[in-house]
């Protein structure tokens, strides 16, 4: 698929967070079906109507989330949602098998469950996974909550912001296979401004690299849909912004 082409290489282009050695190769092998972790919101285990889907970075493990207490989090404030962890490591997207193994995994079987709301959660590889499902996928989800998303790298974003912002900036002619970010940011101009196919919810922190590309991107959503704090990207900055978009109860609407 095209538009699988230009994620790989963002990621490999970017200041993502490196892995190393061994790390970095076993991540590489992508298997299917995908593993996922679940958890259940009750401790009885009886199951809820919605879920979200927490899409990891490039470091790290989908257990993270457990780990860190984020899905302790959603347990603590008695949400009517389960969740579920996919370890959709960087071989699925260099591999190009993020989206098929995403949707035949994790998403058909939750809406085969009777899952009636299901929200995408990313955090930096996860983000850019997660607008990369919306974008093939659109419509088969309810909504996303990006944190610190990679959105490209500096001679894009710069580009843009001397342009004045996502809506004044041209991606003038290219070729979508080659120049995968000016497609990226193509895409945003044209599916997020204004009446976005789903609600997206963005936070970031100001201390991050990826903050300026971020700062675009919130200024395309509607008031309330974005929040930047003091931090930088790492666990504890992306636990607080969960924690503001848990606050936010966009997800309940």
């Amino acid at each position: 698929m095209r538009r699988q082409k230009w994620i790989i290489g963002l990621l490999i282009a970017g200041s993502v967070v490196m892995v190393s050695g061994c790390a970095w190769m076993f991540s590489l092998f992508a298997k299917a079906p995908m593993d996922v972790l679940h958890y259940s919101a009750e401790t009885n285990g009886e199951s809820q109507p919605n879920l979200f889907i927490f899409m990891r970075g490039i470091g790290g493990s989908n257990a993270s989330f457990e780990e860190e207490g984020l899905v302790d989090d959603v347990r603590n404030l008695n949400l009517p949602f389960d969740m579920a962890a996919p370890n959709a490591h960087l071989g699925y997207y260099t591999g190009r098998t993020l989206i098929v193994r995403l949707k035949e995994d994790v998403i058909d079987p939750a809406r085969a469950a009777g899952k009636d709301h299901i929200w995408l959660v990313g955090f930096s590889m996860g983000g850019l996974g997660s607008l990369l499902y919306e974008l093939e996928q659109p419509g088969d989800i309810d909504g996303i909550c990006l944190v610190a998303p990679f959105l490209g790298d500096e001679p894009i974003i710069e580009e843009i912001q001397a342009a004045g912002g996502v809506l004044s900036w041209s991606p003038g002619i290219y070729d979508p296979d080659e120049d995968y970010q000016r497609m990226l940011w193509h895409w945003i101009k044209d599916n997020v401004a204004g009446d976005s196919p789903v609600p997206i919810f963005l936070g970031w922190g100001r201390e991050d690299d990826f903050a300026p590309a971020n700062a675009l991107l919130a200024e395309l959503l509607p008031e309330g849909r974005a929040v930047s704090i003091p931090g930088g990207h790492d666990y504890p900055t992306f636990k607080a912004l969960w924690e503001r978009f848990l606050e936010s109860g966009i997800y309940l609407r």
